[in-house]
């Protein structure tokens, strides 16, 4: 955990080291401008560690929502410009670009700037244009039709607020759906936004029954006042245990975070194997366990597929399947790229989705 957290500082740092050298550098030979910058990127910087190091419940709500939001989405444009002056310095190596391209250069500087806010206002847009994920699956256990809303990857909190998990809800309803499933990850890490802004009450415009599993994020909120949250908001947590819902045995599963959580075979031991198995685990790692104890379909989420661009590719190469929909003999997995997102507001390359199940 300390090499994690050593690791967390370390290489943000010599990123932030990099692109502040190369902004000073490519940047029109003006003090004020110059200074303005590199400071400005310093202070984004520094906000995300004094958010996540500091006594954020301690601050005032709009301070702390503000050094989240302004901090996190830092973090995102700093890995693309670190990207883009990579690519750049490469280039000018190899003499593809001209050395001056790169020094003193209000042109390049402008270009860079438009090319920035073009990416992040398109991924801001795009992660509020939720994605509808349809599937129908056919088992003679079905005896009447259903319909179920899977969600996975609320993360509600500072940059969460209600207003926005109003906006989820209304599509939810929308559905008339027979069921709501949550895969975990319902809060974000920190109760205090949740609890000021009362968030537990939009639940209750949902009329069908509840389910979820807890995530990683759950357990960072604090599985206890996750459970109190649940209770208040009508939510049926589930912890490695089982729940008959008409048709179907709801298997849900502890977080992987619990080290000592109980295996699947031992939660199954005794199922009613008549009835259409849906399995929520909030990490999707080892997808064979399902299969070998008769599962019928798995539901996950917490990759995010990788939230952006070129993180997708590092988190589809970690996971046997990191989005979609996956089979493994008589088993079916759907993973959930998430409604919510951790951090920053962008989605590139990937979808803010929920997913809408037909069972026959």
């Amino acid at each position: 955990m300390r090499l994690f957290f050593l690791a967390l500082t370390l290489l943000p740092l010599i990123g932030q080291v990099y692109v502040m050298w190369r902004s000073w550098k490519m940047l029109p030979n003006n003090k004020l401008i110059r200074w303005g910058v590199v400071l400005g990127e310093l202070a984004a910087f520094s906000l995300f560690f004094l958010h996540m190091f500091g006594n954020r419940n301690a601050m005032p709500m709009a301070l702390s929502t503000f050094m989240y939001k302004v901090g996190t989405g830092y973090l995102i444009v700093l890995l693309y410009l670190f990207l883009t002056f990579l690519l750049l310095d490469f280039l000018r190596l190899i003499r593809v670009l001209p050395k001056r391209f790169f020094y003193n250069n209000s042109k390049t500087s402008l270009i860079l700037t438009l090319a920035m806010l073009a990416v992040f206002i398109y991924g801001n847009v795009h992660y509020h244009d939720k994605q509808r994920v349809e599937l129908s699956y056919t088992s003679p256990k079905i005896t009447k039709p259903l319909k179920i809303v899977m969600l996975s990857d609320l993360h509600l909190g500072y940059h969460i607020l209600r207003p926005e998990l109003r906006k989820w809800i209304k599509l939810i309803n929308d559905e008339n759906p027979d069921l709501v499933l949550i895969a975990g990850d319902i809060i974000d890490g920190s109760i205090r936004p949740v609890n000021e802004e009362q968030m537990h009450e939009e639940f209750k415009a949902l009329k069908v029954p509840v389910y979820a599993c807890l995530g990683n994020h759950d357990y960072m909120t604090g599985t206890s006042q996750e459970i109190e949250f649940c209770k208040k908001a009508g939510i049926n947590l589930l912890v490695d245990s089982v729940a008959y819902v008409g048709d179907l045995a709801l298997v849900s599963r502890d977080d992987r975070t619990n080290q000592e959580r109980k295996s699947l075979k031992d939660i199954m031991e005794g199922i009613d194997h008549s009835k259409y198995i849906i399995e929520l685990d909030h990490q999707p790692y080892n997808l064979e366990e399902a299969e070998q104890n008769g599962v019928d379909l798995e539901l996950a989420g917490h990759t995010h597929d990788g939230q952006i661009l070129p993180i997708t590719w590092i988190t589809r190469s970690m996971y046997e399947c990191a989005h979609g929909s996956w089979e493994r003999g008589e088993t079916q997995y759907y993973i959930s790229s998430g409604m919510g997102i951790w951090g920053p507001k962008f989605r590139i390359g990937t979808d803010s989705e929920y997913v809408v199940i037909n069972l026959k």
